[in-house]
């Protein structure tokens, strides 16, 4: 007898449909085709046991399953459920009736519980997009399927559920999630706060254009001045997600295995801090079977790289065509993934090998030829890609003991908000630009025009500083947010002005 089960495999952030064909037939055997990986060839154990231990088991049969389409690969335990299913429908151990409107996936265990799987969101996209009406999995990955319309999705902690539910009927209880609701209950109530940061008023508001334009932006300074404290608290002050992004957000989760179990829709913005051991592969993605990055996992958040000199410079080079592209391919023999990467990169620094700048009291002093060695580790086309550079200066006394309270992020975040809905209103027409980080040729000519005074001062500082193509566009983009958070229409003197102020590492004789 001859049995279709459909289950389903990710690739890149999106899921493609596989029909488990299972044929029963004369003879003694167990043959598996269809590029399975080893992972997915053990399944028969697996199987054979759960099967055991619930009071039903694998035929002495010549048993032959085909993973269709033939030439694609399939990698993880995950159709364990999906391979049992058909084995007990294809023997007549279960009835098969309204199968075809099932996706159904799961790893198995050795008792018959089912334990999680990665990419529960994309899969339910697909099977909701392919018109099947149904989607059993694991209990823990449910929430996160269900967040899709139209597609009832059953939550099972054994394999016992799935089989009575077949054989006799019994019902299984739905999962039911109001994406909405389950949003907007979940917006982030944050654990730091900007009001923690003592001074550095000038510091905060180079946080605040940031995170209004959406610019990268590295922190210079050294030890103890507020760099990770600052860069920590950025996510506070960003506008909260939309829902595009939230779903966005969650499906690279997803499939990467990272979403916490009965977890539905993700609300937070993701903060990503990796160690400066990392290696290239696992900071833009990648392996024999690609996964996402950390560039990826900080998609629609923050990417924090703190001590940047620290990291290999091979890690820091493959960053630079995500950084522009705001995507990043990976690229085999027999296929190519897209992994969006629309991050916005935090980076701190300490100045100079031993950390201090300039300071004849300092406890360590590096002389200008070791601070230009230090510095010369992170190349000038990566800075050229960094919006705003700043030097943090230590916190004096009188500000750390001042009991004040300083600004909160609530009230930050209201003003970046605000510059964000600008933006929004001004790039409404385009799907792929919402704020100005994100700019490109046309829309910077379109919305960054200088009067004449203003030409002059940005040509002065181009000649002066001698900066890039690439830093001229930057200024401008930067400008352009200090504009919106004024609710300004047109770019002033000042605004120019500042902007070139966050060139610190562009400028002649930074090193003293």
């Amino acid at each position: 007898m001859l049995t279709k089960v459909y289950g389903s495999a990710v690739f890149g952030v999106d899921a493609t449909t596989i029909t488990i064909e299972v044929n029963i037939d004369k003879g003694i055997g167990y043959h598996l085709v269809g590029l399975p990986d080893n992972a997915i060839k053990e399944s028969n154990f697996r199987i054979a046991a759960a099967l055991q231990n619930n009071g039903y088991k694998i035929p002495g049969k010549k048993i032959t399953i085909n993973m269709a389409p033939a030439d694609m690969r399939k990698e993880g335990s995950a159709y364990d459920l999906t391979i049992a299913v058909g084995i007990l429908t294809a023997t007549s151990q279960i009835k098969s009736e309204n199968l075809d409107n099932y996706i159904i996936m799961g790893e198995l265990s050795l008792d018959g519980s089912l334990q999680p799987i990665k990419g529960a969101l994309p899969i339910a996209i697909k099977a909701q997009e392919e018109g099947f009406t149904k989607f059993i999995l694991p209990l823990q990955n449910a929430k996160e399927a269900a967040i899709v319309k139209d597609l009832q999705v059953y939550g099972v902690e054994n394999i016992a559920q799935v089989i009575n539910h077949f054989d006799t009927g019994e019902p299984l209880e739905e999962t039911i999630v109001d994406t909405r609701t389950e949003f907007y209950n979940n917006l982030e109530h944050p654990e730091f706060d900007f009001a923690d940061v003592k001074g550095q008023e000038g510091i905060k508001r180079c946080m605040e254009i940031a995170a209004a334009g959406g610019h990268n932006i590295i922190l210079i300074g050294p030890p103890g001045s507020g760099k990770t404290m600052l860069a920590k608290r950025l996510p506070t002050i960003l506008p909260p997600m939309t829902l595009r992004e939230a779903l966005e957000t969650t499906k690279i989760h997803s499939v990467s295995g990272r979403m916490r179990e009965h977890v539905g829709l993700m609300a937070q913005r993701p903060f990503r801090s990796p160690h400066h051991t990392i290696s290239d592969v696992a900071l833009v993605g990648g392996g024999a079977y690609p996964q996402p990055g950390e560039i990826s996992l900080a998609h629609n958040g923050v990417l924090f790289l703190d001590e940047l000199p620290e990291f290999k410079r091979t890690v820091l080079e493959v960053m630079r065509q995500p950084l522009e592209d705001r995507e990043v391919t990976i690229s085999r023999a027999r296929f190519t993934v897209t992994y969006p990467s629309s991050f916005m990169l935090v980076a701190s620094m300490n100045p100079s090998p031993g950390g201090y700048f300039n300071d004849p009291d300092a406890p360590v002093v590096s002389s200008p030829a070791e601070m230009q060695r230090y510095l010369s580790k992170i190349s000038g086309p990566l800075l050229d890609r960094i919006d705003i550079h700043i030097e943090v200066t230590p916190v004096p006394f009188d500000k750390l003991s001042d009991e004040q309270k300083a600004e909160n992020s609530v009230a930050i975040r209201a003003r970046v908000t605000e510059a964000r809905s600008l933006q929004t209103e001004r790039f409404r027409e385009s799907e792929t630009i919402n704020y100005n980080a994100q700019m490109g040729v046309k829309q910077i000519k379109k919305y960054c025009k200088l009067d004449d005074a203003s030409k002059d001062m940005l040509k002065n500082a181009m000649e002066r500083l001698n900066l890039s193509a690439r830093a001229y566009d930057r200024i401008l983009k930067v400008s352009r947010t200090i504009a919106d958070l004024e609710a300004s229409q047109e770019i002033k003197g000042h605004h120019i002005s500042e902007a070139i102020q966050y060139r610190s590492l562009d400028r002649d004789g930074w090193l003293g």
